[in-house]
């Protein structure tokens, strides 16, 4: 049983998307392949298998082994609730919340369920690929790391550093990294690759030989510009992008500042008829969206006081009167109700909050959180959706007797009395291409005939030639161990 580590010189410098190419192309020369990511922070998570969470990245590279996501692909996430603390999920579950300083105490006792998690792995596959998180020179981090070179050493794993010359500067980047690291760090390492390159790669022949000479690493090949990421799923929201489409049907997404599981958007934003925009702060909801979404949130109370903030409540309401259509998803979905409350303190203080009111549905929180792969029958088109649903607190009221769908015969959601109004807790909706259409129909939008799935499995496939076209692939499988 073998394995490898992809490290980065930083955060966003395309990990998740190289270790989800190598795990295809591996899948693809016949391999038993998964991936791993020891620790990962993030509020776009995907349900998994065995009942727990874990991150969308992780689920995206699970989807190249062709896999189903399972909850030791990455044992530690972080959900960040506020700029100081995040909840803590560990092999699937929560565990606790904790500010960034009580974190920092807390790894040492996680490190044993990570290695459990890795070795439960390797005794199942032929091969696993590890992805790290951030940069494994943030010194500061260092001491109890779990998620780079702590990890690497206790597992002896070989890592893999990539660094990203898009950014510019990426001599220092990875030079930089050899200058910083322990000795018994560096040791770990034993090549590196050089990602998003535009151009002819052989300007930087002069670039790639000092690298080598200065570090003692290998290189492992120059990775050109991969021009369809955008058709995966992102695992950060300001990584979402798609090709601008004006005059298409618009529909607006808001931007919240604890946004979750905005992968939703996604088959929306690969269609091409249709234009979606995330609204930044500061920007107003444009008078042609025909669709507004509230997306999920990790902190529903505290982003309808975002909301609030940047005057989106009183857009939404404009917007509603001008005739358009409003979908709130999950967290979403409670803003829309009358308020919402949080009497155990869930989510931040003690206390309820107004919400826009919009449907006559109140939200309250609670300990206990769905994690549900489901199966659901959208009420007003009849068209049956799979999705999941990951969300704390109930929602109930006089709207809830007019469902979204039904799920084996119960109802979800609710819908206003004009029937432009809609919530639900489920997540992944717009997968379903004919749910989609439909659904979009009823606005007098038109869909395209994208079969998102396919899409899916044909982009990771290119990835898949794509790195096996300019990597060396086959001393990447020598290297692992």
């Amino acid at each position: 049983m073998r394995s490898l580590m992809v490290q980065g010189t930083g955060s966003n410098v395309g990990k998740s998307l190289l270790v989800a190419g190598i795990c295809r192309a591996l899948s693809n020369r016949g391999l038993k392949v998964a991936p791993f990511k020891p620790q990962n922070m993030s509020n776009n998570a995907a349900v998994t298998v065995d009942g727990g969470e874990i991150g969308r990245a992780q689920a995206l590279q699970a989807r190249a082994c062709r896999l189903e996501p399972m909850t030791d692909m990455n044992p530690v996430l972080l959900k960040p609730e506020s700029e100081t603390g995040s909840q803590i999920i560990l092999q699937g579950k929560r565990f606790a919340t904790a500010k960034a300083r009580d974190y920092s105490a807390l790894k040492p006792k996680l490190m044993p369920y990570v290695l459990e998690s890795f070795n439960r792995l390797k005794n199942q596959f032929d091969i696993v690929i590890a992805e790290g998180a951030g940069s494994p020179a943030e010194i500061n981090l260092r001491k109890d790391d779990i998620a780079n070179m702590g990890f690497a050493l206790a597992a002896d794993v070989p890592v893999l550093l990539t660094g990203d010359i898009d950014r510019g500067g990426i001599i220092a980047q990875l030079v930089g990294t050899d200058v910083i690291l322990d000795p018994s760090d560096k040791k770990m390492i034993f090549g590196f690759v050089v990602n998003k390159f535009r151009g002819d790669p052989s300007l930087f022949d002069d670039g790639y030989r000092f690298i080598e000479n200065k570090t003692g690493w290998a290189g492992f090949g120059i990775l050109p510009y991969f021009e369809d990421a955008w058709k995966l799923p992102a695992e950060d929201a300001l990584d979402i992008a798609s090709p601008k489409k004006q005059g298409k049907p618009h529909i607006v997404c808001l931007g919240l500042s604890r946004i979750a599981n905005f992968d939703d958007l996604d088959p929306l934003s690969n269609d091409p008829n249709l234009q979606v925009t995330i609204l930044k702060s500061g920007q107003t909801i444009p008078t042609d969206a025909a669709l507004v979404i509230l997306p999920g949130s990790k902190s529903t109370r505290g982003d309808l006081k975002f909301l609030r903030k940047q005057g989106w409540d009183i857009d939404i309401i404009a917007h509603h009167r001008r005739g358009g259509y409003i979908l709130g998803i999950c967290g979403g979905y409670q803003m829309l109700g009358h308020d919402v409350a949080d009497p155990e303190g869930i989510e931040g203080p003690c206390g309820t909050i107004p919400g826009l009111g919009l449907l006559d549905v109140r939200t309250t929180m609670s300990q206990k959180k769905a994690l549900t792969l489901v199966t659901a029958i959208h009420e007003v088109t009849g068209e049956e959706v799979t999705g999941y649903e990951i969300h704390i607190g109930q929602t109930k009221g006089h709207d809830c007797q007019r469902p979204f769908a039904r799920i084996d015969g119960t109802a979800e959601g609710a819908r206003s009395k004009d029937g432009r109004v809609m919530g639900s807790y489920l997540h992944g909706l717009f997968s379903n291409d004919a749910f989609r259409s439909a659904f979009l129909e009823e606005m007098d939008i038109s869909a395209s005939s994208l079969n998102y799935e396919v899409s899916i499995e044909t982009t990771l496939d290119e990835l898949a030639l794509h790195i096996e076209e300019n990597l060396s692939m086959d001393k990447l499988i020598a290297v692992a161990r």
